[in-house]
């Protein structure tokens, strides 16, 4: 297995972050026998022991505690990948919030973060990865001060979350926490977090696209796949959604695909309390309901891009997995 990683376009975030505060990252880089060029390469990577070490430095040398929420000032969708684009083409925070979430390894193995529903809102939690609280405090202000960036940059309405919750102790000084979140605040917590208001996290997007989305989705799907050679249930997801709209896939290309006897793939599947059909299902799914979201798409051509030959088995399909008809789940605007 290779070592944990981190995207290296990701780091044009830190640089510009550092470079903000007279550092000169990228000497850094050179010293620690790395070539700073790797940012502007497109699907690059760089250790994930490296931002424990440039953030460690940097803490001693920047006087200001809160030097990691400057990141929301340092970001571009560009600095994500293929991630970025499929951020901007969400149609609200929710749903771009969750593919963050799905594809944040593609970002960095070491880091992870969730979505979770709650009464007064969707609960965006990040965890560093990091056992270090030095670092782990600096990273949690960069990666929440980021995600908000993000959601700020995508909505019509002048965005603040409910609740922001940070795992940091109670600062000298809170006010620069109090300026860039503006909501109310939870020190000491158990997580490092923030809430936002239903409204907001439902509200329908400018830059949404669907298409745009959908063809996003099977460029990362592809590339998590590739990133996660162990995660059997990906690379399968990966090539059907390859296959799908060529009709109905066939289990013994996936085993050729992967490599591996017919036996052997229902074994794999079986000890991640999975099954073919159950991953197929599940992928046909989820493409269904983002299919079903874009106006512009027809049942029909659905139903021949999610790889059905005809209308009924996909319409009775749907109703198995959704409990409604394909027509009604589009009407009642579900997700």
């Amino acid at each position: 297995m290779s070592p944990p990683s981190s995207l290296a376009s990701v780091w044009l975030i830190t640089f510009r972050l550092l470079e903000k505060h007279g550092i000169e990252p990228q000497g850094w880089l050179r010293e620690l026998g790395l070539d700073p060029e790797l940012v502007r390469q497109p699907g690059a990577r760089l250790p994930a022991w490296l931002a424990d070490v440039t953030i460690g430095r940097a803490v001693g040398l920047i006087a200001d505690p809160a030097f990691g929420l400057a990141a929301a000032d340092c970001w571009h969708p560009s600095n994500l990948g293929v991630l970025g684009y499929a951020w901007l083409s969400s149609s609200t925070l929710r749903q771009g919030l969750q593919r963050i979430e799905r594809y944040a390894r593609l970002l960095g193995d070491r880091w992870s973060c969730r979505c979770t529903a709650e009464t007064a809102g969707l609960r965006y939690v990040c965890d560093h990865g990091r056992s270090d609280p030095v670092v782990g405090h600096v990273m949690a202000d960069y990666l929440l001060s980021v995600a908000l960036a993000m959601c700020r940059s995508n909505s019509r309405r002048q965005l603040n979350p409910v609740r922001v919750f940070l795992r940091r102790p109670l600062p000298a000084d809170p006010r620069p926490y109090q300026d860039f979140f503006a909501c109310e605040l939870h020190f000491g917590a158990a997580e490092d977090a923030l809430l936002l208001a239903s409204a907001d996290a439902e509200a329908l997007l400018p830059t949404a696209n669907h298409e745009l989305a959908a063809t996003f989705d099977a460029i990362l799907a592809e590339q998590l796949a590739m990133r996660s050679a162990e995660d059997l249930v990906s690379r399968c997801q990966a090539f059907l959604l390859k296959q799908l709209t060529s009709g109905e896939p066939c289990v013994d290309d996936l085993v050729k695909a992967l490599g591996m006897s017919r036996r052997t793939l229902q074994r794999r599947l079986g000890e991640r309390g999975s099954s073919y059909q159950q991953v197929l299902q599940e992928t046909r799914f989820a493409l269904a309901k983002r299919y079903l979201r874009d106006s512009a798409r027809s049942v029909t051509e659905i139903t021949f891009l999610l790889g059905f030959s005809e209308q009924g088995a996909f319409t009775r399909a749907f109703k198995r997995w959704s409990g409604a008809a394909p027509s009604d789940y589009r009407l009642g605007g579900k997700d």
